[in-house]
């Protein structure tokens, strides 16, 4: 997937765009130009001195403690509760299209990060009759 050149010059060595939703997109408190996910991490961009500049915040998946999406007739919103609390980060009036992509990257990424019981998944099989259950 395609991303603006300064979005390519921060990127890791090993790090793809998953997806880029271009579109404006409203928080609260900041006003977000694009949000760009990653394998690795969420990075929204932060317009500012009238379009001229921009900030980044970025968001690890592992920072990332769940993710819901609240899907409407024609948008959608994200919100994502971070583990170091605080307000959820929320990503709102999404095409439904690109949220349920972006949720279900997140989705994706939160498993692959977060250790095995954290998300409540191991390697190792359980049950009645599996080989670790007591006899």
């Amino acid at each position: 997937m395609d991303a603006p050149d300064d979005i390519a010059k921060i990127l890791g060595p090993d790090e793809k765009v998953e997806l880029y939703i271009k579109q404006k997109i409203y928080h609260p408190q900041i006003n977000i130009d694009s949000v760009v996910f990653t394998n690795e991490r969420m990075i929204l961009r932060h317009p500012h001195a009238l379009g001229l500049k921009k900030d980044y915040t970025d968001y690890n998946y592992r920072d990332i403690a769940n993710v819901v999406l609240d899907k409407g007739v024609l948008r959608s919103t994200i919100k994502c509760t971070l583990r170091l609390g605080g307000e959820p980060l929320s990503l709102g009036d999404l095409p439904n299209t690109e949220a349920e992509q972006a949720y279900g990257i997140i989705r994706e990424n939160i498993g692959k990060f977060q250790t095995p019981f954290s998300t409540g998944y191991s390697n190792t099989p359980s049950g009645p009759n599996s080989p670790t259950a007591p006899k």
